[in-house]
């Protein structure tokens, strides 16, 4: 091993002061670039699609849903939950019903009731970091009080203290269909990472729920979990303990959602992977012709008496080094990035702002006082980048093995070398 390095290490020294420098150079210039772009792409997509993820998780879904049903035992349930070691987070009871809410103005929009325990701030440390109030608190204490998302409150033009009234309202046989006695007052607005639930949840506390939903509204408990991975073993426990109920896993009940998610993330990290491809094929290129060019010293190292997979394995070792130098500081630059995405994006901001007004001041100089910063960049800007380490390490690993694979493909015509016929032409 010792004379292949050695010999891999003059190699690599001819070709940093030689013509095959520029190839080399440019080779590990892509793999960093295509390392350091994937991470920042693959960070920022997990920065949105964590943020619906958290949001849907902490204030929809929960990671269990649990469905009272006839013969419920509501002391076991809680003995259960109450467990130490069991890795349950919370249990938090709540009902659901589907309405249609006017605001005082007179402005109406469907939304979905969701009664839910006054302390639930308290009782679930997910949920009130979710759940950002924008204006007012989150206080349902009193029966005829409300916490409405901030698209909703902005479809009915309310604001705190405002009225919003329950006209239409599902519910059991004994619950009015259509009513104008529904009157909350609005005590918070509040506001998540997830669009939908901003435009559609409101909140009000249990007690209002149980009476205004009637007696055959079914009740709910969101349990959260520790490790959402650990769902199936703590539904299959919860089953077998506890009587008289019916689970269901954030898996199923997002599963639409959140398969839509995963695709679309695949698809995008396809896309950028297609770098690594056109690197491996210049790759490809440069060290088939290095072979060539190398073709009497692979000779002379063969006649005295080095096996040709050892030969072979000098060019893989170039390879390495290239796909090394590449994806370390790819992987340094990308981390980088993702840790000042929110300084990028100002300065993205601030220099497409400048580039805007210099080419406005040269066309039509009159028009520049009406020319604002795009406010998407601020709205990126405020979205952090999420780096996972598995992705991070999967990321920077492909970049070193496109480049050996390139490597060893292109150095397997040293198998076919005819040692003799190189001398004799030499």
């Amino acid at each position: 091993m010792n004379w292949i390095l050695f010999v891999a290490r003059r190699f690599a020294h001819v070709d940093r002061t030689g013509r095959s420098a520029v190839t080399g150079f440019l080779a590990s210039l892509s793999i960093c670039f295509g390392v350091m772009t994937l991470i920042v792409v693959v960070s920022v997509m997990n920065g949105f699609q964590l943020s619906f993820i958290d949001s849907i998780m902490e204030i929809s879904s929960a990671h269990i849903r649990v469905e009272v049903q006839p013969g419920f035992d509501e002391a076991a349930f809680n003995s259960f939950c109450a467990e130490p070691g069991n890795g349950i987070r919370a249990a938090v009871p709540f009902y659901e019903a589907q309405s249609l809410a006017a605001g005082d103005t007179g402005q109406q929009s469907p939304a979905l009731i969701r009664a839910v325990p006054p302390e639930i701030c308290r009782l679930d440390s997910g949920f009130a970091r979710e759940v950002n109030m924008i204006s007012g608190r989150f206080l349902i204490a009193s029966p005829d009080t409300i916490v409405l998302g901030s698209g909703l409150a902005r479809q009915l033009g309310v604001r705190v203290g405002s009225s919003v009234n329950l006209l239409a309202l599902s519910g059991g046989s004994d619950v009015d269909l259509i009513s104008d006695n529904r009157v909350f007052t609005v005590t918070g607005i509040f506001s998540c990472g997830y669009a939908d639930i901003n435009s559609t949840y409101a909140f009000i506390s249990l007690e209002a729920g149980r009476k205004m939903f009637g007696a055959e509204a079914r009740e709910w408990y969101g349990i959260k979990l520790e490790d959402s991975n650990q769902d199936m073993r703590v539904m299959q426990y919860l089953e077998e303990q506890v009587p008289g109920i019916s689970t269901e896993s954030w898996r199923s009940y997002n599963r639409s959602f959140f398969g839509a998610l995963r695709i679309e993330k695949n698809l995008l990290m396809m896309l950028v992977l297609l770098i690594f491809v056109v690197v491996g094929v210049n790759i490809f290129n440069g060290m088939r012709r290095m072979v060539f060019e190398r073709r009497e010293e692979i000779a002379v190292l063969s006649a005295l008496g080095g096996l040709k997979k050892n030969v072979q394995l000098i060019f893989i070792i170039r390879g390495l080094v290239i796909g090394l130098s590449g994806a370390v500081p790819g992987l340094i630059f990308g981390l980088l990035m993702c840790i000042n995405m929110e300084t990028i994006f100002m300065v993205l901001s601030k220099v497409s702002f400048g580039i805007q007004y210099f080419f406005t001041m040269l066309t039509d100089a009159g028009s520049v006082v009406f020319l604002r910063e795009n406010p998407m960049y601020q709205v990126y800007a405020r979205i952090p980048a999420r780096m996972l380490p598995f992705e991070v390490l999967c990321i920077t690993v492909f970049g070193v093995f496109s480049s050996l694979t390139a490597s060893w493909t292109a150095s397997r015509n040293i198998q076919s070398l005819s040692i003799a016929e190189v001398l004799h032409d030499e």
